[in-house]
């Protein structure tokens, strides 16, 4: 009897998180999760810092299309668009006419900073986590990333926020509310103090975007259900085959730290698990999610060098693959195509970008795919390396 009740207290209460999702997203659903994600949701997250695309991330999904199986695609920053950050991925070939995934076996980096500057930032977390499900199911891979922007937000700094992603976590509350008061009366749970801790006002913010701010503070506040669902799984470095991915910058101090471990530190952080995250791993000129080191306009700028000592200490390390720093040209690569920079300011709240990413395979090399007319032919570059003109870059402060 008791575990009938529990079946159907299960199936109602998933019933609700469908319903409430559906709303937030104006419409879709996800696909069910693996026992193992659900089960790893209400306890720490081990999370997996080094992938071969070749491979997939789930032993027990069969390889449905081999021609992919080695397909690595890197994608910059999306900052709230969510048009262009589905024109990226359909451009890739990652997607359908029906916004499903279709790679295959391919494996996805998106690189951080969903958040900020767009005002559609819940729904491309929606929009990766539906990927992320489906890809697994076809032996692929959607990995995604912590930039400076995720971090800002955990840590309620909101400068970059445009009203309309105000708008959108207002509908979130609204709907999250009504789901947490139907599980309270049916499924007789403690009712939970969404707002707890949080002010009524804040200096300097106009009276109609207080509750906005509140909002958002709840939702991605350490233990904030947007951030235990969606930002905790994010990992803040990645190696990937050859390439490590990274937002920002890795220094040598990063690497002797550790990998897994501060992919870890940050996600119990996010999580709740732990009060503070060592600083000179997500915040500062020097952290992982804001150095820009390797960004600079001009080759002699960078510090070729001490990249090249950061890679020899990364076993297997061939390419450091970064977002942050607005390429305005486009994808391009200094220190002898080592340092690789993704981030073409794509959405509307930037400088508005043709979209462009990274595409990885052995058989092919390293090469650009991008709406740009001009860089379509050849289709194929012959050297596994990227050749092509150094950009002009756009400042930005964060």
């Amino acid at each position: 009897m008791e575990e009938q009740k529990s079946w159907c207290e299960n199936l109602v209460s998933s019933f609700v998180d469908t319903f409430v999702d559906f709303c937030v997203t104006d419409g879709m659903f996800l696909p069910p999760s693996s026992p193992q994600s659900q089960s790893q949701s209400q306890h720490q997250q081990q999370l997996q810092t080094y992938y071969s695309s070749s491979s997939s991330s789930n032993n027990d999904t069969l390889n449905l299309n081999k021609d992919n199986k080695d397909r690595l695609i890197a994608v910059g920053d999306l900052h709230g668009d969510l048009p262009k950050t589905k024109e990226s991925l359909r451009m890739a070939g990652l997607i359908d006419s029906d916004d499903s995934w279709s790679g295959g076996s391919s494996t996805l980096v998106q690189i951080g900073d969903v958040l900020d500057r767009g005002g559609q930032e819940l729904k491309i977390l929606y929009f990766l986590e539906k990927l992320k499900r489906q890809a697994l199911k076809s032996g692929g891979n959607v990995i995604t990333m912590n930039g400076n922007h995720e971090i800002m937000n955990v840590d309620g700094d909101f400068r970059y926020v445009t009203p309309s992603a105000l708008d959108e976590f207002n509908n979130w509350a609204y709907w999250y509310s009504i789901g947490d008061q139907i599980k309270t009366l049916h499924l007789h749970q403690n009712a939970h103090d969404l707002f707890d801790g949080i002010p009524l006002s804040f200096p300097r913010v106009k009276r109609e975007y207080v509750q906005g701010f509140r909002n958002r503070i709840a939702a991605l506040r350490p233990n904030g259900p947007i951030a235990t669902r969606f930002l905790s799984k994010n990992l803040t470095v990645v190696v990937v085959d050859e390439s490590v991915f990274v937002h920002g910058g890795i220094l040598p101090n990063h690497v002797d730290y550790g990998f897994q471990r501060i992919n870890q530190e940050v996600s119990d952080w996010i999580n709740g698990f732990n009060k503070r995250v060592d600083s000179n791993l997500v915040r500062g000129r020097n952290s992982l999610v804001w150095s820009r080191i390797f960004s600079n306009e001009l080759p002699k700028d960078c510090d070729c060098s001490l990249l090249q000592h950061v890679l020899e200490t990364i076993p297997g390390a061939r390419r450091m693959i970064m977002g942050h720093t607005i390429q305005s040209s486009g994808i391009n690569a200094v220190c002898d195509n080592t340092a690789i920079r993704i981030d073409v300011g794509m959405s509307k709240g930037c400088i508005n970008g043709l979209p462009e990413v990274l595409e990885i395979t052995q058989r092919s090399g390293v090469r650009i795919l991008t709406s740009r007319q001009l860089q379509q032919i050849p289709a194929i570059v012959d050297s596994p390396d990227i050749l092509i003109p150094l950009p002009k870059q756009v400042k930005v402060e964060a």
